[in-house]
Order: C-alpha cells, then sequence, then structure tokens
C-alpha cells in the first residue's frame, strides 16, 4: 500500500436481536474480505460490534450491508481515519455476548439510561449531585479520562458489576453519569444498574470517541488521549493519532517516557513484564515481531 493512501475506520456496535449467527458469520466474513477490508466484527444473539478498516468505497458497502442486516444507523457508527492499516486480518467472530458482562438482567435493547449527547455533555457533568464514573479498565483510564471521574479500578468489564454492588448505593448516588470509548460499555452498564435500583443513569452517547470528534479542545473537559483497541494505540481530539504506543507482549499502553525505558523493546518487552519475560518467550516474540514487519512492508 502506497504510504500517502488513506484509509477510513469505522467504528460500530447495535444492541439487536440476531439469529443463524453462523450463517451471519460467514456473509460477513467473505463481503469484508471481498471489499479489502480488515479489523473485527464480533457478533451475538444480543447484536454486533466491530471496528473495521479499508478504503472509502468498501467501508460504504459494509456500511449498506449491515443497514440491510441489523439496521446499524440505528445503534452507533463513527468514523476516523489512519494512513497506515490499524490491524492485520479481517475477522469476525462468534461471542456469547458482543461486550461480555455476564449480567441477563442487563439488556440495552429493552432498558438503557438515558442518551447525552457530547455538546450536552460538560453541562451535564458540572453538576455537583452527578457521579462521574469511567466504565473502563484501569490500562485505557492510564492513558485518559475526564475530568473529575471516578476509577473504578477494575481490570475487566465484568468487575463493573461487583464495583456496583459495594461501591455504589441507589439511595445516595441518585444521578449517575458513565461514559466509554464508543459507547458499548457504557450503554449496557446502564441497563444494568437500572436493574438495580439506580432512578438516573446518563451515558455519554457516541462514547468518547464521539465527543473527542465533536467538541472543541478548548471547551474539552477531557485529560488526555483516549486508548484505541488496535495499531493507533490512542487518539486526541479530531480522533487524530496519539503520542502513546503499546507493549506487543503484555498489551499494556506505554507512555513516551516508558517507550524510552531501557526495558522497552518493540515486540518484546516493556517496564510492566520485562521481570516476567523467558529467554525463549522472548525469542519467540522477536521472531512474531520480525514476521509482523514483514507483513506490514507489504501493504
Amino acid at each position: 500500500m502506497s504510504p500517502i493512501m488513506m484509509l477510513n475506520v469505522v467504528a460500530f456496535y447495535r444492541f439487536v436481536h440476531l439469529g443463524d449467527l453462523e450463517a451471519l458469520r460467514a456473509t460477513l466474513l467473505e463481503f469484508c474480505r471481498g471489499e479489502g477490508l480488515r479489523g473485527t466484527i464480533l457478533i451475538a444473539s444480543e447484536g454486533i460490534n466491530g471496528t473495521v478498516a479499508g478504503p472509502a468505497n468498501g467501508i460504504q458497502a459494509l456500511l449498506a450491508r449491515l443497514e440491510a442486516i441489523c439496521g446499524i444507523s440505528k445503534g452507533e457508527v463513527k468514523h476516523s481515519g489512519a494512513d497506515a492499516w490499524p490491524f492485520m486480518r479481517m475477522k469476525v467472530r462468534i461471542r456469547p455476548e458482543i461486550i461480555t458482562m455476564r449480567a441477563p438482567e442487563a439488556d440495552p435493547s429493552v432498558k438503557a439510561g438515558t442518551y447525552v449527547k457530547p455538546a450536552e455533555w460538560n453541562a451535564l457533568i458540572g453538576d455537583a449531585e452527578v457521579l462521574l464514573v469511567d466504565t473502563r479498565n484501569r490500562y485505557e483510564t492510564k492513558v485518559g479520562t475526564f475530568e473529575g471521574a471516578v476509577d473504578p479500578g477494575i481490570d475487566s468489564f465484568t468487575e463493573f458489576k461487583a464495583y456496583v454492588e459495594t461501591k455504589l448505593d441507589p439511595a445516595k448516588h441518585r444521578k449517575v453519569a458513565m461514559f466509554c470509548t464508543g459507547g458499548i460499555r457504557c450503554e449496557k452498564a446502564s441497563s444494568y444498574m437500572l436493574s438495580q435500583g439506580f432512578e438516573e443513569v446518563f451515558h455519554l452517547k457516541g462514547g468518547i470517541l464521539k465527543y473527542l470528534e465533536e467538541v472543541e479542545p478548548e471547551h474539552s473537559r477531557w485529560n488526555g488521549e483516549c486508548y484505541v483497541f488496535d495499531d493507533r494505540v490512542a487518539i486526541g481530539h479530531g480522533l487524530e493519532a496519539g503520542s502513546w504506543t503499546a507493549c506487543y507482549a503484555c498489551g499494556e499502553p506505554l507512555s513516551k517516557e516508558e517507550a524510552r525505558s531501557d526495558a522497552y523493546e518493540p515486540g518484546v518487552s516493556c517496564p510492566h513484564c520485562i521481570e516476567t519475560l523467558t529467554e525463549e518467550r522472548a525469542r519467540d516474540l522477536r521472531a512474531r515481531h520480525k514476521q509482523n514487519l514483514a507483513a506490514k512492508a507489504l501493504d
């Protein structure tokens, strides 16, 4: 691929009942490969969730196909760009849930919290009566978060239930506002909290990505960058590529300072995992990193 070619990146999800998942998986995989797309799409009986990159005409064709299949425009669809492939290949996977929570009572297609548009978000979180909660994992909150947000300190979204049960009280926390990367986690979290008796639950429509796209930096209450689950690692306002990198071995996002550490070897180790790295593991990772570099050079 020419280095000046600009790729379109689309992130989407919708909670909607889907059937015959095996057939749908085969259909989507064949279609995406035929359009020269790369990324990951997750499908489950509760809906669809994915991020895909490719040429503009291929992305447009995919969205048209998803509109016919599941009315994707009724969910969340966010566009950004990349000047290099953020994904190595195309994958479509069947999952029990499109965002794992293991809480059957959380069903956003039946009940979810109140959507708040990015333009209205600052006013909401400026309300002293509102508890602002970041529903993401600790390695994501490390990269950036909203002013005044509570970090639950969780390592996986399934732990959010325990946080709610032990740290939040419907009688005390009458107004709760939540946010996540693209909106999917806080939509499911809001459904769960409503099922637990919380009265007023709000969530940022389109997530952090939509906020960074629409809200000008001078009016922003966002601090840092937003972690994303692809080779870009993090993005900032205007959805521009950020300054963070990531450790291939353990997945930890790395600041510029951490990337300058002697413990950081691209594709092999970082300050967070160097002490547990064995010689055999390092050898395998170096070989894999070499293969990945060769594959990218062919794009």
